[in-house]
Protein backbone atom coordinates (compact mmCIF):
# COMPACT_ATOMS: atom_id res chain seq x y z
CA UNK A 1 0.00 0.00 0.00
CA UNK A 2 1.33 3.42 -0.97
CA UNK A 3 1.79 5.78 1.98
CA UNK A 4 1.57 9.51 1.38
CA UNK A 5 4.86 11.24 2.17
CA UNK A 6 4.22 13.90 4.84
CA UNK A 7 6.49 16.28 2.93
CA UNK A 8 4.06 16.24 0.00
CA UNK A 9 1.54 18.24 2.04
CA UNK A 10 3.91 21.22 2.03
CA UNK A 11 2.58 22.18 -1.38
CA UNK A 12 -0.67 23.16 0.37
CA UNK A 13 0.97 25.46 2.92
CA UNK A 14 1.16 28.69 0.83
CA UNK A 15 -2.62 28.74 0.42
CA UNK A 16 -3.13 28.25 4.15
CA UNK A 17 -0.73 31.08 4.94
CA UNK A 18 -2.52 33.40 2.51
CA UNK A 19 -6.02 32.64 3.81
CA UNK A 20 -4.88 32.86 7.43
CA UNK A 21 -3.31 36.26 6.77
CA UNK A 22 -6.57 37.40 5.16
CA UNK A 23 -8.58 36.22 8.17
CA UNK A 24 -6.36 37.99 10.69
CA UNK A 25 -6.46 41.12 8.53
CA UNK A 26 -10.26 41.10 8.66
CA UNK A 27 -10.62 40.32 4.95
CA UNK A 28 -12.17 36.87 5.49
CA UNK A 29 -15.09 36.27 7.84
CA UNK A 30 -15.13 33.62 10.56
CA UNK A 31 -17.48 31.22 8.77
CA UNK A 32 -15.54 31.32 5.51
CA UNK A 33 -12.25 30.80 7.31
CA UNK A 34 -13.61 27.88 9.33
CA UNK A 35 -14.81 26.20 6.14
CA UNK A 36 -11.30 26.51 4.73
CA UNK A 37 -9.02 25.97 7.71
CA UNK A 38 -10.60 22.73 8.95
CA UNK A 39 -8.90 20.89 6.09
CA UNK A 40 -5.59 21.89 7.63
CA UNK A 41 -6.50 20.82 11.17
CA UNK A 42 -6.80 24.36 12.48
CA UNK A 43 -9.65 26.59 13.63
CA UNK A 44 -9.91 30.09 14.95
CA UNK A 45 -10.81 30.09 18.63
CA UNK A 46 -13.84 31.90 20.01
CA UNK A 47 -13.40 35.63 19.49
CA UNK A 48 -11.25 35.20 16.39
CA UNK A 49 -8.07 36.54 18.03
CA UNK A 50 -6.14 33.27 18.22
CA UNK A 51 -6.00 29.83 16.60
CA UNK A 52 -5.73 26.21 17.63
CA UNK A 53 -3.81 23.51 15.77
CA UNK A 54 -4.59 19.81 16.00
CA UNK A 55 -1.52 17.57 15.75
CA UNK A 56 -2.70 14.24 14.40
CA UNK A 57 -1.25 11.36 16.44
CA UNK A 58 -2.35 8.26 14.55
CA UNK A 59 -3.71 5.59 16.90
CA UNK A 60 -2.83 7.82 19.86
CA UNK A 61 0.84 6.88 19.47
CA UNK A 62 3.24 9.68 20.39
CA UNK A 63 6.75 8.50 19.64
CA UNK A 64 9.71 10.14 21.34
CA UNK A 65 10.42 11.99 18.10
CA UNK A 66 6.86 13.34 17.78
CA UNK A 67 6.79 14.33 21.44
CA UNK A 68 10.15 16.07 21.05
CA UNK A 69 8.82 18.08 18.11
CA UNK A 70 5.70 19.06 20.04
CA UNK A 71 7.78 20.24 22.97
CA UNK A 72 10.20 22.08 20.70
CA UNK A 73 7.26 23.93 19.11
CA UNK A 74 5.90 24.82 22.56
CA UNK A 75 9.27 26.22 23.61
CA UNK A 76 10.15 28.06 20.41
CA UNK A 77 6.71 29.63 19.94
CA UNK A 78 5.88 30.20 23.60
CA UNK A 79 2.70 28.15 23.23
CA UNK A 80 0.63 28.87 26.35
CA UNK A 81 -1.72 25.89 26.35
CA UNK A 82 -2.02 22.31 25.10
CA UNK A 83 -4.86 19.79 25.29
CA UNK A 84 -4.98 15.99 25.03
CA UNK A 85 -8.20 15.44 23.09
CA UNK A 86 -10.82 12.70 23.24
CA UNK A 87 -9.75 11.71 19.71
CA UNK A 88 -6.17 11.02 20.85
CA UNK A 89 -4.57 14.11 19.33
CA UNK A 90 -2.61 16.99 20.85
CA UNK A 91 -4.10 20.43 20.34
CA UNK A 92 -1.99 23.56 20.69
CA UNK A 93 -4.00 26.62 21.70
CA UNK A 94 -3.83 30.42 21.73
CA UNK A 95 -1.57 30.55 18.67
CA UNK A 96 -1.03 33.69 16.63
CA UNK A 97 -0.98 33.80 12.84
CA UNK A 98 2.72 33.13 12.23
CA UNK A 99 2.88 30.50 14.97
CA UNK A 100 0.09 28.32 13.60
CA UNK A 101 1.50 28.47 10.06
CA UNK A 102 5.07 27.74 11.08
CA UNK A 103 4.22 24.87 13.46
CA UNK A 104 1.93 23.27 10.89
CA UNK A 105 4.64 23.24 8.24
CA UNK A 106 7.49 22.18 10.54
CA UNK A 107 5.37 19.34 11.92
CA UNK A 108 5.59 17.61 8.56
CA UNK A 109 9.35 17.22 9.04
CA UNK A 110 8.56 15.21 12.19
CA UNK A 111 6.01 13.04 10.38
CA UNK A 112 3.05 14.82 12.01
CA UNK A 113 0.32 15.64 9.52
CA UNK A 114 -2.39 18.08 10.54
CA UNK A 115 -4.27 17.82 7.21
CA UNK A 116 -7.79 16.49 7.60
CA UNK A 117 -7.75 17.17 11.33
CA UNK A 118 -10.95 19.17 11.00
CA UNK A 119 -13.71 19.62 8.44
CA UNK A 120 -15.41 16.90 6.41
CA UNK A 121 -12.50 14.46 6.29
CA UNK A 122 -11.26 11.23 7.86
CA UNK A 123 -10.18 12.19 11.37
CA UNK A 124 -7.44 10.78 13.56
CA UNK A 125 -7.70 6.97 13.67
CA UNK A 126 -8.18 5.85 17.26
CA UNK A 127 -6.76 2.80 19.00
CA UNK A 128 -6.78 1.24 22.46
CA UNK A 129 -3.88 3.13 24.06
CA UNK A 130 -2.15 0.13 25.62
CA UNK A 131 -2.41 -2.07 22.56
CA UNK A 132 0.64 -4.32 22.41
CA UNK A 133 1.53 -4.04 26.09
CA UNK A 134 -1.77 -4.63 27.90
CA UNK A 135 -2.30 -7.76 29.92
CA UNK A 136 -5.43 -9.63 28.79
CA UNK A 137 -5.84 -7.95 25.41
CA UNK A 138 -7.17 -10.18 22.62
CA UNK A 139 -4.33 -9.09 20.31
CA UNK A 140 -2.24 -6.06 19.42
CA UNK A 141 -4.41 -4.03 17.03
CA UNK A 142 -1.99 -1.09 16.71
CA UNK A 143 -0.30 -2.07 13.41
CA UNK A 144 -3.66 -2.24 11.66
CA UNK A 145 -4.83 1.03 13.20
CA UNK A 146 -1.70 2.78 11.94
CA UNK A 147 -2.13 1.25 8.48
CA UNK A 148 -5.74 2.42 8.44
CA UNK A 149 -4.56 5.93 9.32
CA UNK A 150 -2.14 5.91 6.39
CA UNK A 151 -4.82 4.64 4.00
CA UNK A 152 -7.45 7.16 5.08
CA UNK A 153 -5.12 10.04 4.23
CA UNK A 154 -5.77 9.18 0.57
CA UNK A 155 -9.39 10.29 0.95
CA UNK A 156 -8.60 13.82 2.11
CA UNK A 157 -8.35 15.04 -1.47
CA UNK A 158 -10.76 12.49 -2.95
CA UNK A 159 -14.47 13.08 -3.58
CA UNK A 160 -15.90 15.03 -0.67
CA UNK A 161 -17.85 13.21 2.04
CA UNK A 162 -20.94 14.76 3.64
CA UNK A 163 -19.18 15.13 7.03
CA UNK A 164 -16.24 13.81 9.03
CA UNK A 165 -15.45 10.11 9.40
CA UNK A 166 -14.12 8.68 12.68
CA UNK A 167 -12.54 5.22 12.72
CA UNK A 168 -11.57 3.31 15.88
CA UNK A 169 -9.85 0.05 16.85
CA UNK A 170 -10.44 -1.80 20.12
CA UNK A 171 -8.22 -4.54 21.57
CA UNK A 172 -10.66 -5.79 24.25
CA UNK A 173 -14.25 -5.51 25.54
CA UNK A 174 -13.19 -2.45 27.55
CA UNK A 175 -14.03 -0.60 24.32
CA UNK A 176 -11.93 2.39 25.36
CA UNK A 177 -12.14 3.87 21.86
CA UNK A 178 -15.92 3.34 21.64
CA UNK A 179 -15.28 1.28 18.51
CA UNK A 180 -18.75 -0.27 18.67
CA UNK A 181 -20.29 3.15 18.17
CA UNK A 182 -17.94 5.04 15.90
CA UNK A 183 -18.55 5.77 12.23
CA UNK A 184 -16.48 2.64 11.65
CA UNK A 185 -15.06 0.39 14.34
CA UNK A 186 -12.81 -2.68 14.28
CA UNK A 187 -13.30 -4.74 17.42
CA UNK A 188 -10.78 -7.45 18.31
CA UNK A 189 -11.92 -11.01 18.94
CA UNK A 190 -10.23 -13.80 20.92
CA UNK A 191 -9.52 -15.62 17.64
CA UNK A 192 -7.31 -12.81 16.32
CA UNK A 193 -9.90 -11.42 13.91
CA UNK A 194 -12.13 -8.34 13.88
CA UNK A 195 -15.85 -7.76 14.12
CA UNK A 196 -16.79 -4.58 12.26
CA UNK A 197 -19.31 -1.99 13.46
CA UNK A 198 -20.55 0.96 11.45
CA UNK A 199 -22.81 4.04 11.49
CA UNK A 200 -22.62 4.78 15.20
CA UNK A 201 -21.93 8.02 17.01
CA UNK A 202 -22.79 10.32 19.90
CA UNK A 203 -24.32 13.80 19.80
CA UNK A 204 -27.78 14.59 18.51
CA UNK A 205 -29.66 11.44 17.48
CA UNK A 206 -27.05 9.11 19.07
CA UNK A 207 -26.79 5.57 17.77
CA UNK A 208 -24.81 2.49 18.65
CA UNK A 209 -23.11 0.97 15.65
CA UNK A 210 -24.47 -1.76 13.43
CA UNK A 211 -22.42 -4.96 13.27
CA UNK A 212 -21.82 -5.27 9.53
CA UNK A 213 -19.23 -8.06 9.51
CA UNK A 214 -17.81 -10.78 11.74
CA UNK A 215 -14.47 -12.58 11.92
CA UNK A 216 -12.68 -10.34 9.44
CA UNK A 217 -9.02 -11.15 8.80
CA UNK A 218 -6.91 -8.17 9.92
CA UNK A 219 -5.16 -8.05 6.57
CA UNK A 220 -8.51 -7.30 4.87
CA UNK A 221 -9.53 -4.19 6.83
CA UNK A 222 -8.83 -1.69 4.04
CA UNK A 223 -11.58 -3.25 1.94
CA UNK A 224 -14.00 -2.46 4.75
CA UNK A 225 -12.74 1.10 5.02
CA UNK A 226 -13.17 1.65 1.28
CA UNK A 227 -16.70 0.22 1.54
CA UNK A 228 -17.45 2.66 4.38
CA UNK A 229 -16.31 5.60 2.29
CA UNK A 230 -18.47 4.49 -0.64
CA UNK A 231 -21.48 3.90 1.60
CA UNK A 232 -21.17 7.33 3.20
CA UNK A 233 -20.91 9.03 -0.17
CA UNK A 234 -23.89 7.08 -1.51
CA UNK A 235 -26.29 7.48 1.43
CA UNK A 236 -24.94 10.41 3.47
CA UNK A 237 -26.93 13.64 3.55
CA UNK A 238 -25.18 16.33 1.50
CA UNK A 239 -28.03 18.82 1.94
CA UNK A 240 -28.41 19.10 5.73
CA UNK A 241 -25.21 19.24 7.79
CA UNK A 242 -27.18 18.52 10.95
CA UNK A 243 -28.10 15.12 9.53
CA UNK A 244 -24.91 14.38 7.64
CA UNK A 245 -23.15 12.07 10.12
CA UNK A 246 -23.06 8.35 9.38
CA UNK A 247 -25.45 7.43 12.22
CA UNK A 248 -28.32 9.01 10.29
CA UNK A 249 -27.80 6.47 7.52
CA UNK A 250 -29.39 3.80 9.72
CA UNK A 251 -32.72 5.60 9.29
CA UNK A 252 -32.08 6.50 5.65
CA UNK A 253 -31.57 2.81 4.85
CA UNK A 254 -34.64 1.66 6.74
CA UNK A 255 -33.05 0.63 10.04
CA UNK A 256 -29.99 -1.37 11.14
CA UNK A 257 -30.70 -4.35 8.90
CA UNK A 258 -31.23 -2.10 5.89
CA UNK A 259 -28.01 -0.26 6.64
CA UNK A 260 -26.03 -3.50 6.98
CA UNK A 261 -27.39 -4.61 3.61
CA UNK A 262 -26.44 -1.30 1.97
CA UNK A 263 -22.94 -1.41 3.46
CA UNK A 264 -22.33 -4.99 2.36
CA UNK A 265 -23.44 -4.16 -1.16
CA UNK A 266 -20.68 -1.56 -1.30
CA UNK A 267 -18.25 -4.05 0.22
CA UNK A 268 -19.10 -6.50 -2.55
CA UNK A 269 -18.35 -3.78 -5.11
CA UNK A 270 -14.93 -3.17 -3.57
CA UNK A 271 -14.10 -6.88 -3.44
CA UNK A 272 -15.17 -7.33 -7.07
CA UNK A 273 -13.21 -4.32 -8.31
CA UNK A 274 -9.87 -6.13 -8.37
CA UNK A 275 -8.18 -3.40 -6.34
CA UNK A 276 -5.47 -4.88 -4.11
CA UNK A 277 -6.01 -3.56 -0.58
CA UNK A 278 -4.43 -6.45 1.29
CA UNK A 279 -2.24 -5.59 4.25
CA UNK A 280 0.87 -7.38 5.48
CA UNK A 281 1.83 -5.79 8.79
CA UNK A 282 2.97 -7.25 12.08
CA UNK A 283 3.12 -6.03 15.69
CA UNK A 284 6.40 -4.51 16.81
CA UNK A 285 8.17 -6.65 19.38
CA UNK A 286 9.23 -5.05 22.64
CA UNK A 287 12.84 -6.14 23.03
CA UNK A 288 13.91 -4.55 26.32
CA UNK A 289 13.93 -6.38 29.64
CA UNK A 290 13.19 -5.32 33.18
CA UNK A 291 15.95 -4.24 35.56
CA UNK A 292 14.75 -6.15 38.60
CA UNK A 293 13.19 -3.12 40.29
CA UNK A 294 9.57 -3.80 41.25
CA UNK A 295 7.35 -0.73 41.42
CA UNK A 296 3.68 -0.41 42.36
CA UNK A 297 1.01 2.21 42.97
CA UNK A 298 -2.30 3.39 41.53
CA UNK A 299 -0.62 4.94 38.48
CA UNK A 300 1.60 1.97 37.67
CA UNK A 301 0.39 -0.75 35.31
CA UNK A 302 2.44 -3.95 34.86
CA UNK A 303 2.74 -4.77 31.17
CA UNK A 304 2.39 -8.17 29.58
CA UNK A 305 6.15 -7.96 29.00
CA UNK A 306 7.57 -9.27 32.27
CA UNK A 307 9.45 -6.66 34.28
CA UNK A 308 8.16 -3.69 32.27
CA UNK A 309 5.66 -1.05 33.37
CA UNK A 310 3.37 1.68 32.12
CA UNK A 311 2.89 4.91 34.06
CA UNK A 312 -0.51 6.59 33.85
CA UNK A 313 -0.63 10.40 33.82
CA UNK A 314 -3.94 12.22 33.67
CA UNK A 315 -3.62 16.01 33.55
CA UNK A 316 -6.87 17.44 34.89
CA UNK A 317 -9.16 18.23 31.98
CA UNK A 318 -6.58 16.80 29.59
CA UNK A 319 -4.60 20.02 29.89
CA UNK A 320 -1.01 19.19 30.81
CA UNK A 321 1.26 21.59 32.62
CA UNK A 322 3.65 22.47 29.82
CA UNK A 323 6.69 22.42 32.09
CA UNK A 324 5.85 18.81 32.98
CA UNK A 325 5.25 17.83 29.35
CA UNK A 326 8.59 19.32 28.34
CA UNK A 327 10.46 17.63 31.19
CA UNK A 328 8.82 14.31 30.31
CA UNK A 329 9.96 14.59 26.71
CA UNK A 330 13.51 15.36 27.81
CA UNK A 331 13.50 12.29 30.09
CA UNK A 332 12.07 9.90 27.50
CA UNK A 333 14.80 10.84 25.03
CA UNK A 334 17.20 8.69 27.06
CA UNK A 335 14.85 5.76 27.75
CA UNK A 336 15.02 2.98 25.11
CA UNK A 337 11.70 1.96 23.50
CA UNK A 338 9.67 4.30 25.72
CA UNK A 339 6.87 6.32 24.18
CA UNK A 340 3.66 8.07 25.12
CA UNK A 341 0.20 6.83 24.22
CA UNK A 342 -2.89 9.05 24.40
CA UNK A 343 -6.27 7.72 25.49
CA UNK A 344 -9.76 8.93 24.51
CA UNK A 345 -10.35 9.77 28.18
CA UNK A 346 -7.52 12.37 27.99
CA UNK A 347 -5.05 10.17 29.89
CA UNK A 348 -1.45 9.81 28.74
CA UNK A 349 0.32 6.49 29.25
CA UNK A 350 4.10 6.25 29.20
CA UNK A 351 4.95 2.69 28.20
CA UNK A 352 7.89 0.28 28.09
CA UNK A 353 9.57 1.36 31.32
CA UNK A 354 11.77 -0.67 33.62
CA UNK A 355 11.07 -0.38 37.32
CA UNK A 356 13.69 2.31 37.90
CA UNK A 357 12.55 4.21 34.79
CA UNK A 358 8.96 4.03 36.00
CA UNK A 359 9.95 5.55 39.32
CA UNK A 360 11.53 8.52 37.52
CA UNK A 361 8.46 9.04 35.30
CA UNK A 362 6.15 8.79 38.31
CA UNK A 363 8.04 11.61 39.99
CA UNK A 364 7.95 13.75 36.85
CA UNK A 365 4.18 13.35 36.42
CA UNK A 366 3.07 13.80 40.02
CA UNK A 367 1.04 16.91 39.16
CA UNK A 368 -1.93 15.10 37.61
CA UNK A 369 -5.18 13.57 38.86
CA UNK A 370 -5.10 12.12 42.36
CA UNK A 371 -8.36 10.14 42.29
CA UNK A 372 -10.79 8.46 39.93
CA UNK A 373 -13.00 11.54 40.02
CA UNK A 374 -10.11 13.78 39.01
CA UNK A 375 -9.66 11.71 35.83
CA UNK A 376 -12.99 13.12 34.65
CA UNK A 377 -13.27 13.97 30.97
CA UNK A 378 -13.98 17.43 29.59
CA UNK A 379 -14.00 18.87 26.08
CA UNK A 380 -12.04 22.10 25.55
CA UNK A 381 -15.18 24.10 26.32
CA UNK A 382 -17.06 27.19 25.24
CA UNK A 383 -14.37 29.64 26.35
CA UNK A 384 -12.24 28.33 23.47
CA UNK A 385 -14.47 26.44 21.00
CA UNK A 386 -16.50 28.50 18.53
CA UNK A 387 -19.55 26.25 18.85
CA UNK A 388 -19.24 25.50 22.55
CA UNK A 389 -22.13 26.64 24.73
CA UNK A 390 -20.63 26.36 28.21
CA UNK A 391 -17.21 26.41 29.87
CA UNK A 392 -16.80 22.71 30.53
CA UNK A 393 -13.16 23.08 31.60
CA UNK A 394 -14.14 25.76 34.11
CA UNK A 395 -16.87 23.53 35.51
CA UNK A 396 -14.44 20.66 35.96
CA UNK A 397 -11.91 22.85 37.75
CA UNK A 398 -14.62 24.10 40.12
CA UNK A 399 -15.79 20.55 40.83
CA UNK A 400 -12.27 19.25 41.50
CA UNK A 401 -11.59 22.15 43.87
CA UNK A 402 -14.85 21.52 45.78
CA UNK A 403 -14.26 17.77 46.06
CA UNK A 404 -10.69 18.31 47.27
CA UNK A 405 -11.89 20.81 49.87
CA UNK A 406 -14.49 18.30 51.07
CA UNK A 407 -11.72 15.66 51.40
CA UNK A 408 -13.86 12.95 49.84
CA UNK A 409 -12.21 9.52 49.66
CA UNK A 410 -11.17 8.11 46.32
CA UNK A 411 -14.03 6.09 44.80
CA UNK A 412 -16.83 8.09 46.42
CA UNK A 413 -17.48 9.71 43.05
CA UNK A 414 -17.09 8.23 39.58
CA UNK A 415 -15.38 9.81 36.63
CA UNK A 416 -17.79 12.32 35.09
CA UNK A 417 -17.95 13.39 31.45
CA UNK A 418 -18.56 17.04 30.50
CA UNK A 419 -19.45 18.40 27.06
CA UNK A 420 -19.93 22.10 26.44
CA UNK A 421 -22.55 21.47 23.75
CA UNK A 422 -24.63 18.62 22.23
CA UNK A 423 -21.73 17.43 20.05
CA UNK A 424 -20.66 15.17 22.94
CA UNK A 425 -16.91 15.70 22.55
CA UNK A 426 -16.74 14.97 26.28
CA UNK A 427 -18.72 11.74 25.67
CA UNK A 428 -21.30 12.70 28.30
CA UNK A 429 -23.87 10.33 26.84
CA UNK A 430 -22.04 7.11 27.68
CA UNK A 431 -20.39 8.14 30.94
CA UNK A 432 -21.60 6.89 34.32
CA UNK A 433 -22.49 10.53 34.96
CA UNK A 434 -22.48 13.21 32.28
CA UNK A 435 -23.14 16.91 31.88
CA UNK A 436 -23.97 18.78 28.66
CA UNK A 437 -23.94 22.57 28.30
CA UNK A 438 -27.38 24.18 28.53
CA UNK A 439 -29.30 27.17 29.93
CA UNK A 440 -31.78 27.44 32.76
CA UNK A 441 -34.25 30.26 33.44
CA UNK A 442 -33.99 31.88 36.85
CA UNK A 443 -36.43 34.75 37.47
CA UNK A 444 -37.04 34.83 33.74
CA UNK A 445 -33.35 35.19 32.85
CA UNK A 446 -31.20 32.45 31.25
CA UNK A 447 -28.36 31.24 33.44
CA UNK A 448 -25.37 29.00 32.71
CA UNK A 449 -26.39 25.39 33.29
CA UNK A 450 -25.75 21.78 32.28
CA UNK A 451 -28.14 18.95 31.48
CA UNK A 452 -27.46 15.96 33.74
CA UNK A 453 -27.16 12.41 32.36
CA UNK A 454 -26.96 9.23 34.42
CA UNK A 455 -26.20 5.59 33.72
CA UNK A 456 -24.22 5.56 30.48
CA UNK A 457 -21.92 2.62 29.74
CA UNK A 458 -19.20 2.15 27.11
CA UNK A 459 -18.08 -1.46 27.63
CA UNK A 460 -18.67 -3.77 24.68
CA UNK A 461 -21.83 -5.80 25.17
CA UNK A 462 -23.08 -3.46 27.91
CA UNK A 463 -23.34 -0.20 25.93
CA UNK A 464 -26.00 2.18 27.20
CA UNK A 465 -26.93 5.80 26.72
CA UNK A 466 -27.31 7.76 29.93
CA UNK A 467 -30.79 8.94 30.92
CA UNK A 468 -31.38 12.68 30.75
CA UNK A 469 -32.60 13.71 34.21
CA UNK A 470 -32.92 17.47 33.89
CA UNK A 471 -31.00 20.75 33.96
CA UNK A 472 -28.76 21.87 36.82
CA UNK A 473 -27.30 25.34 37.30
CA UNK A 474 -23.55 25.36 36.69
CA UNK A 475 -23.01 27.06 40.05
CA UNK A 476 -24.85 24.24 41.86
CA UNK A 477 -23.03 21.26 40.34
CA UNK A 478 -20.01 21.28 42.70
CA UNK A 479 -22.33 21.30 45.73
CA UNK A 480 -24.39 18.46 44.27
CA UNK A 481 -21.27 16.34 43.72
CA UNK A 482 -19.98 17.01 47.23
CA UNK A 483 -23.34 16.02 48.74
CA UNK A 484 -23.42 12.89 46.62
CA UNK A 485 -19.84 12.00 47.50
CA UNK A 486 -20.40 12.47 51.23
CA UNK A 487 -23.47 10.23 51.10
CA UNK A 488 -21.54 7.52 49.27
CA UNK A 489 -18.55 7.80 51.62
CA UNK A 490 -20.80 7.48 54.68
CA UNK A 491 -22.06 4.15 53.36
CA UNK A 492 -18.56 2.65 53.41
CA UNK A 493 -18.93 1.61 49.73
CA UNK A 494 -17.54 3.01 46.51
CA UNK A 495 -19.90 4.79 44.11
CA UNK A 496 -20.84 1.80 41.98
CA UNK A 497 -21.44 -0.55 44.92
CA UNK A 498 -23.50 2.16 46.64
CA UNK A 499 -25.57 2.76 43.52
CA UNK A 500 -26.27 -0.94 43.20
CA UNK A 501 -27.51 -0.96 46.79
CA UNK A 502 -29.37 2.36 46.35
CA UNK A 503 -30.65 2.33 42.74
CA UNK A 504 -32.56 5.60 43.15
CA UNK A 505 -29.97 7.28 45.34
CA UNK A 506 -28.45 9.59 42.74
CA UNK A 507 -31.87 10.73 41.53
CA UNK A 508 -32.94 11.46 45.11
CA UNK A 509 -29.90 13.61 45.86
CA UNK A 510 -30.04 15.34 42.47
CA UNK A 511 -33.76 16.20 42.67
CA UNK A 512 -33.45 19.50 44.62
CA UNK A 513 -30.71 20.69 42.27
CA UNK A 514 -32.84 19.91 39.21
CA UNK A 515 -35.99 21.63 40.51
Amino acid sequence: MHTIDPQSWKQDMPEFRAKTAAFYAGELDKAAYKGFSGLYGSYAQKGGQASMLRLRMTAGRVTKEKLAFTVRAIREHDVPRAHFTTCQTIQLHDLQQDDVCDIMEKALDAGIVTMGGGGDFPRNVMCSPLSGVEQGEYFDVLPWAEAAGDYLMHFIKAEKMPRKLKVGFSNSPANVTHATYRDLGFVARPDGKFDVYSAGGLGNNPRFGVKVAEAVEPGKILYYIKAMWLTFRAYGNYENRGKARTRYMQDICGGPEGYAKAYNEKLAEVLASGEDLNLAVEPRPVTKSGDGVVVGGPRVIPQKQEGLYTVEWHPIGGQPELETLCALSDALADIPEAEMRLSPDETAFIINLTGSEAEKVLALTACGAESVFETSVSCIGGQTCQVGTRDSQGLLRSCVAAVREAKLPDGALPRIHISGCPSSCGTHQTGAMGFRGASKLVDGKPQAAFTFFLGGEARQGQEAMGRELGVMLEADIPAFLVELGKTVAASGRDFFAWRQAEPEGVERIAAPYLA
